[in-house]
């Protein structure tokens, strides 16, 4: 059986990430780097774990991310939209929880 993954592209200024969900342990790689070295800033890190934790999937799968352009704040608010739409490819029914906290 195939690995299942689910994919989302997010978009902020000038910045593009790709978002690959895989079932995990709650483990988040930027650019094939942990999470806390690419972003050492603790408000970026809250903001991109928002959708994880607005829809209690945290700890159910494993986050890859490519992301480039623009600065660290662009990119962030990048991986989060990706995260979202990943989320959505997952489970359409989050919509509204996601919605409604932009």
């Amino acid at each position: 059986m195939a690995d299942i993954q689910y994919y989302g592209t997010g978009r902020r200024k000038t910045s593009t990430a790709r978002v690959y969900l895989r079932p995990g342990s709650g483990n988040i790689k930027v650019n094939r780097r942990s999470f806390e070295t690419y972003f050492p800033n603790e408000t970026l890190r809250m903001i991109i774990r928002q959708p994880l934790r607005l829809t209690e999937n945290a700890e159910k799968f494993d986050v890859l991310v490519n992301v480039r352009g623009g600065g660290s704040a662009g990119q962030a608010g990048a991986v989060r939209h990706g995260i979202t739409r990943a989320l959505l490819d997952f489970n359409s029914d989050l919509r509204s929880v996601l919605k409604k906290e932009g």
